[in-house]
């Protein structure tokens, strides 16, 4: 494939279509890209061809699982695509891609109407203050009421989202409502679609207000800065229709980016901050190819083969082939030794990159998620305003089949995590489990996949083990005598301690009450380490042992068998031993969960709470008809707890946890617990 010619920056077009699954984002590029010559045909999702869904596991389960980075030309213009998943769990993938572009494309099914994923992906994309602009897509499908669906639009999105063009011949054509005011449509005549459009755009500039007041029309052509004034301002979200496979409409919105929506001059800026946290300050990049290099990567892929690739949107200056750039605040700049533009799995070598072009280097390992790139060295504090993501919730304990490839398993893992801000690995030093947290099930599985798949590597999973503790809630006294004959030197030691509770979160002491050396000084440590073995593995259910005071104040020795075995074993026997009088409980962690859902799941999800043990402790109103719910519940309660989520809001709910405390549990599941456990009687 041919290096594409350098447009200027005025000439350049950047879009993400977003949006939830099945809505068509993909067939929609396809035909934009076949539109353009860019392909001789429109692929096939379900025959796995098309450009976007190149990964194996993408064209399996047909379905977007990757943001896709795509180019066309068209009429002198040079439009950069990125085709985004819509599944929620794929959110690391999809919202990313908002940070690289001008203007974020809502692409709403016609037979299911506004869904979940189309008003998060709007929200997100107004909180970037970036331009947005609604698709309709499938509006040849039979049986659609598609001037019921702008009504939809309009009370969900606000007055503003206005149609450029109308259906027209039950969907086989559009027809262009805002340069023309004659003609019809579906909808009747298009002359009050043109008028609320062209009144819509006047609005912000007083000068077309009074002209149209007096001559009663504007000639459209004449509206370009105050349209891009009331794209950037929200004030007006147009709306277009499409049928990605028969193409209607795919020719007028190709018309509508070239001729209508914001080069990178013409957009807000993205909000960058210079310097770090409460000194740093607001900076805007400038546009302008002249000026120094900075460019934000939005999107990592480490491949086994090809080594890890960053991908990037640059905003101001010009990066070549042997530019040297640095990554972030390192010391150390990287030569840029091939500059790619990307066409799905395709990397066509171009020879510079400007102001909003997105383009992708390679075999470079200091990149990284969300860096920014530069050329000179008084701008290595300057990063991008972060975005929130959706927190990872989904846990899921991991190990590998073969014993002794941990460390490769933590060395494919953090690859892996590196593509995708919506995913974590830790190690859990209480419950000795690698855990890895995702967005729901599906995106595990397929981080499970591409481990199996891409990097051959086997693993097992189970859900991960709760960190519960143990305590005391009593005083009590323990005494050990460790007596042992072997033939030669045997081995003593006797220990005499108290145990009482410290208050919750306190942790552990250990005091040394022993008067008249009836333990010698050298001993001392070894009952404390025999002390600590019961604290570490527990006493009566197996987890650690917290909040507890122990006290040694007597005990025996023997000047020749005494040792410090002896006086570990004695110590952790003695310790088991006053436990079991003091009153032991087992404690679980109680999480703080919050949960945004539409208000109209209040109730489910609040009763749903309760039987699990919960207690709301309040709510307040979200946005866009969204409740927030502030909870307390057993972290035990909540597995699976996105699944049982989903069914109560059609999967428009999301929740976060953190701990917040620990309680005891109730005694049925503590007899349970304390009936799993064997406790080492051996010496």
């Amino acid at each position: 494939m041919p290096s594409p010619a350098s447009p200027s920056v005025a000439a350049i077009r950047t879009l993400a279509l977003v949006g939830p699954a099945a809505a068509g984002k993909t067939s929609l590029a396809e035909g934009l890209l076949q539109r353009t010559g860019m392909i001789g045909a429109a692929g096939s999702l379900e025959r796995g061809t098309t450009v976007s869904d190149y990964d194996p596991l993408e064209r399996r389960m047909q379905h977007s699982l990757n943001a896709a980075i795509l180019h066309l030309d068209h009429a002198g213009t040079r439009v950069h695509l990125i085709d985004t998943p819509g599944a929620p769990d794929c959110a690391g993938q999809s919202l990313p891609a908002l940070e690289a572009v001008e203007t974020a494309v809502i692409v709403i099914n016609a037979v299911a109407g506004i869904e979940p994923m189309a008003q998060r992906m709007m929200n997100y994309a107004a909180s970037r203050h970036l331009d947005r602009l609604i698709v309709v897509n499938k509006i040849d499908a039979p049986e659609v009421n598609l001037a019921a669906l702008l009504q939809q639009i309009q009370s969900t999105f606000g007055k503003e989202c206005l149609p450029l063009n109308l259906p027209d011949g039950q969907g086989e054509r559009v027809v262009d409502c805002f340069y023309n005011r004659e003609g019809h449509s579906d909808f009747g005549a298009v002359d009050a679609a043109h008028r609320a459009l062209v009144e819509q755009v006047v609005e912000v500039d007083a000068a077309f207000v009074e002209r149209y007041l007096n001559d009663g029309d504007v000639d459209a052509s004449e509206l370009h800065a105050p349209l891009e004034q009331a794209l950037r301002e929200g004030h007006l979200i147009p709306v277009c229709f499409t049928s990605s496979r028969t193409g209607a409409g795919v020719a007028e919105l190709l018309d509508v980016i070239v001729k209508l929506l914001p080069n990178p001059t013409e957009s807000n800026p993205p909000d960058f901050l210079n310097g770090e946290g409460d000194a740093a300050q607001p900076m805007h990049a400038r546009p302008e190819a002249d000026a120094h290099v900075l460019a934000h990567v939005f999107k990592i892929t480490v491949d086994p083969f090809v080594g890890k690739m960053g991908v990037f949107r640059v905003w101001q200056g010009t990066i070549t082939k042997d530019s040297q750039l640095f990554v972030g605040d390192g010391r150390k700049p990287f030569k840029v030794g091939h500059l790619f533009m990307l066409q799905g799995k395709e990397h066509v070598e171009v020879p510079r990159a400007i102001p909003g072009d997105i383009c992708a280097v390679a075999k470079v390992d200091e990149l990284q998620f969300d860096a920014v790139l530069h050329d000179a060295a008084e701008d290595d504090h300057i990063h991008l305003l972060p975005l929130s993501f959706p927190v990872p919730v989904h846990g899921l304990a991991i190990e590998p089949k073969r014993h002794g490839d941990e460390q490769r398993m933590w060395e494919i893992m953090n690859k892996l995590v590196s593509e995708d801000p919506c995913l974590k690995i830790e190690h859990v030093v209480n419950t000795n489990e690698t855990i890895v947290y995702g967005l729901g099930e599906l995106h595990l599985r397929v981080l499970l996949e591409r481990l199996r798949e891409v990097y051959k590597f086997d693993v097992q999973t189970r859900p991960p083990r709760i960190a519960y503790r143990e305590t005391i809630t009593g005083k009590s006294e323990g005494h050990h005598r460790h007596k042992k004959q072997t033939g030669g030197a045997g081995q003593f030691g006797e220990v005499y301690l108290r145990v009482e509770p410290l208050p919750r979160g306190s942790g552990f002491e250990f005091v040394d009450a022993v008067k008249g050396g009836t333990i010698p000084g050298q001993f001392i440590p070894a009952v404390e380490k025999g002390v600590r073995e019961v604290l570490a593995g527990g006493a009566i259910a197996g987890y650690p042992v917290v909040d507890v005071k122990v006290t040694v104040y007597d005990g025996k020795h023997h000047s020749v068998d005494s040792k410090e075995i002896a006086f570990v074993t004695a110590g952790r026997k003695a310790f088991l031993s006053a436990i079991r009088e003091a009153r032991p409980i087992v404690l679980e962690p109680i999480v703080h969960v919050e949960i945004t859902a539409p208000d109209t799941a209040m109730g489910d999800i609040t009763g749903d709470l309760s039987s699990k043990r919960g207690q709301v402790a309040g709510s307040t109103n979200g946005s866009a008809g969204a409740m927030v719910i502030q909870a307390l519940a057993p972290l035990s309660e909540l597995s699976g707890y996105q699944s049982r989520l989903n069914a109560m809001t059609s999967g428009q709910g999301r929740y976060t946890i953190a701990l917040s405390h620990y309680e005891p549990v109730p005694p049925a599941v503590q007899q349970q617990l304390m009936g799993q456990f064997k406790v080492r009687d051996d010496d």
